[in-house]
This record gives structure tokens, sequence and C-alpha cells, in this order.
């Protein structure tokens, strides 16, 4: 599947979620409230911070993609409120957005909307099963990270019908950025694992992160039939900070390599 030359991925600002989320792994549930539990996360707005935030996001992609008038020919947002406000903030000119059910987070559930002490009371055996198997652990009534992976492709397949030249940019949610990594860079079940169980700054997916992927090589110009390159941004920090152009590697697999893979997990019924 060939993707458009530049494709740019961008998570939606600070939202409600994440703040209450962020204050009651600090111990305070004060926002999980009666009126708070009783909203499908589909309705969070953006904070105040989530809003700055998208002003610092907004001056990037101006300054980074609105040279010489050239722009975004497509702008494509997640259904969720927390995203479409986000798209909105970006005040991107002569913005056309379209918006996509394809792109709107991950469902979790019964897990949806919790503190953290309730979750962890009330679905123990639950979050220990993810521990096992992050991947293809589905939340109670929710959906599983494959299934995400899934939708995930259906908006590819739309991008590979596209044919213009510009960048494509696309307003979404972590998990789903998460699974464009996925499938665009191949990743292996153990790498996934490795990167949501992570406790490193750079392996997190923040608010109004950019991911950019591009079939153009970084340094001679020359536009490959894949995406071959990908590099993260991140303009709320001060100053701003990239990884830098990285090359995808994708995996290969030798017989030997997925029988080690097998032999990784020990047989217990033979």
């Amino acid at each position: 599947m060939t993707l458009p030359i530049d494709l740019v991925l961008v998570r939606h600002g600070q939202s409600e979620g994440n703040l209450a989320k962020r204050r009651s792994e600090g111990g305070d549930d004060s926002a999980y409230t009666d009126e708070f539990l009783n909203r499908h996360s589909a309705s969070f707005r953006l904070t105040k911070l989530g809003r700055r935030q998208t002003q610092r996001t907004s001056e990037f992609l101006r300054n980074e993609f609105y040279k010489d008038g050239v722009g975004f020919d497509r702008l494509s947002t997640s259904d969720y409120i927390r995203a479409i406000e986000t798209s909105g903030y970006l005040q991107l000119p002569n913005a056309e957005w379209l918006t996509d059910f394809y792109l709107t987070e991950r469902d979790w559930g019964e897990l949806d909307i919790y503190s953290e002490n309730e979750r962890r009371k009330k679905f123990s055996a639950e979050l220990r099963r993810r521990e096992v198997e992050p991947f293809f652990w589905r939340p109670p009534n929710g959906e599983s990270f494959a299934q995400l992976c899934l939708r995930v492709d259906r908006v590819l397949d739309t991008l590979h019908r596209t044919v213009s030249k510009k960048p494509k940019l696309l307003v979404c949610h972590g998990e789903v950025i998460r699974a464009f990594q996925v499938r665009i860079e191949r990743l292996s079940q153990a790498r996934f694992k490795e990167l949501i169980f992570s406790k490193r700054s750079e392996d997190r997916i923040h608010n109004c992160q950019v991911v950019h992927y591009t079939r153009r090589d970084p340094d001679s110009k020359k536009i490959f039939p894949y995406a071959g390159w990908v590099r993260w941004i991140r303009p709320t920090d001060t100053p701003i900070t990239t990884s830098g152009w990285r090359e995808i590697v994708r995996p290969r697999y030798s017989n030997a390599d997925l029988l080690e893979m097998a032999n990784r997990i020990p047989i217990m019924v033979e």
C-alpha cells in the first residue's frame, strides 16, 4: 500500500480526560464527579493548557508546511470533540476539514471513564491480563488494539487512493497514532509491548505531538514507493524538540527467527 508522499499525524491537545487522569494518578479523584462519569469520553473538551498547545502546534505546521503556499490538501479529524476542537484551534489557512469516525480513539469499554483507584479495584484481573498480551487484549465490551489497527487500515486504504502530491494531515488520538506506527512500520508485538509500557518520555505520544511519515529521502529528496522515514516533533516543548529523521527498517524473519520467537513461550501441554 502506497502512502501519500507526506502523511502528518497530530494528537489532540490536553483534554479534560487527560487532566482528570493525571490528577487521579497523583491521588486526586475530585474530577470524577457524577456529571463527569455520566459523559462519554467522546465529549471531552480541551483544557486551557490544551488550547495553548494547539496554538504552538499551529505555528509549527504553518512554518513547516505552508511555505510558498503549499499547505495540506486533505485535512481529516476524529469525530471526538477534543480532536474536533484541536483541529479548529489550529486555524490552518483555507481549511476544509473532513470528520472521520475511523480516527476516533480506541474504545476502552467498561474501563473508559474511571479513576485510577476505581480501575484497579474493579478491573484488577483484566489489567493483569493486559500486561501479559496487550496487543490482543480487549477491555470488557471494548476494542482490542488489533481491532483498532483494522480501523486504521481503512484510513490508509483511503489515503492510498489519493493522487495529489501535497501533504495530508490527520488529527486524532495517542493510541490511533500508535496504530498507524504499528501498521506503517510493521512493529512486532514485542516492540509494541516495549513502547506502551516504557517509562521513557521519548517513547510516549504527547498531546499535540506531530508524527511525520514521508516517502521523500530527507537527504537526496528522491521519492520512493513506500514510506521510508519518520520523525516526531513536540511543538509544545520550549524549545521545540524533535527526534530528527529516522529511517524505517521493517522487520523480516528467517525460519530460525520465527522458531526462536515461538520458543520463548514454554510448552505447558504436549
